[in-house]
């Protein structure tokens, strides 16, 4: 069931639904991390309100972009910007779900979870220093496991991707070298590999393709039934992504003194916690020129706040806290103004 709910979510995305533009359309574009669940919103939205929502899964990269364009409703990133480029972009961000970027393996005979892989040899796999799957410091973690001596193909995003800056941010903390290297972003000098566009791109790769690493968002992973290794965290443990482990790594976050809400929740501590859990975020006008149309937007997400956290659960995210998103709420009200009056209001 619920790889045909993904199947259809990610329909309705490539679709954009189908229809002609009007005053009843909404127009984001962003990240593919959290397409499935902006789909399916959507879909259940536009059936109680004939609000219908287009949503580009584009990429982060994007999304801001666009949004900073003026070019649609609203942006998607994964990759939280600061505060002096909120500022400076005339953007307010705030947090829509929790989620996490898995490591996948394609290699005959392991199935999900088998492998175990810490940070640091992750990192030199993607550096290209750990070029064959039973190299000694992979084989070191996972006695017993039959690994071949086969050249591994390493699979990274082509696109500007916040999946990319969650899961390069990761690497940054736990391997200097991948810091001094590559560092972290939306789009990186990749020193190995071949890419994939969009979440859906890299599954792809893997699935198809023998011998092969890649990372992806987690429902993308289950959707595809690909087999995840499991990591070790900040505190020692390894750890299978979950929704338990995702919310793990989000329990201690700092969300109301965190400027603009950009909490990062790569290396948490926590014995449970997933190392590479982060939130996605939307982006809005701070001083929009269609006034109700940046109300519909904000209807939308306080609709999802409300009434999504279900179908936020049954698509492998996290529902952001209502503590949270009443924080979020309030700062809809005292940041977001068109000509002069505030947008926001129940």
């Amino acid at each position: 069931m619920r790889r045909m709910l993904l199947a259809f979510s990610a329909l309705l995305v490539a679709s954009g639904f189908a229809v002609t533009a009007s005053a009843e359309l909404l127009n984001g574009a962003g990240a593919t991390f959290p397409a499935p669940l902006y789909s399916k919103w959507s879909y259940e939205y536009a059936k109680q309100t004939k609000l219908k929502l287009n949503y580009q899964s584009i990429g982060s990269g994007g999304g801001i972009k666009q949004v900073m364009a003026g070019t649609v409703d609203f942006g998607a990133s994964d990759a939280p910007l600061g505060a002096k480029e909120l500022k400076e972009a005339d953007l307010v961000q705030f947090p829509m779900a929790i989620g996490g970027v898995v490591p996948v393996v394609n290699v005959k005979g392991i199935a999900a979870g088998q492998m175990k892989l810490t940070g640091e040899v992750l990192a030199d796999i993607y550096l290209g220093k750990i070029a064959n799957w039973n190299d000694k410091k992979i084989a070191d973690l996972n006695p017993g496991l039959a690994l071949p001596n086969d050249k591994i193909t390493v699979v990274h995003r082509s696109d500007g991707s916040g999946t990319t800056w969650i899961f390069t941010n990761y690497l940054s903390k736990v391997s200097p070298e991948w810091q001094k290297k590559a560092g972290f972003g939306t789009a990186v000098n990749w020193p190995a590999g071949v890419g994939g566009k969009g979440n859906e791109g890299v599954a792809t790769y893997v699935k198809r393709i023998k011998n092969t690493i890649g990372y992806v968002e987690y429902a993308y992973a289950v959707q595809n039934k690909l087999n995840h290794a499991k990591l070790n965290n900040k505190s020692g443990a390894f750890v299978d992504p979950s929704m338990e482990s995702f919310m793990s790594a989000a329990e201690s976050a700092d969300w109301k003194g965190t400027p603009g809400f950009g909490v990062i929740l790569t290396n948490q501590a926590g014995k449970g916690a997933w190392p590479i859990a982060g939130a996605t975020f939307i982006l809005v006008p701070e001083s929009p020129k269609e006034c109700a149309k940046a109300k519909d937007v904000l209807k939308f997400f306080d609709w999802a706040y409300n009434n999504g956290a279900a179908m936020a659960k049954a698509l492998d995210y996290v529902p952001i806290p209502k503590n949270v998103s009443d924080l979020m709420e309030q700062s809809w009200s005292k940041d977001i103004k068109c000509n002069s009056q505030p947008v926001w209001g129940k």
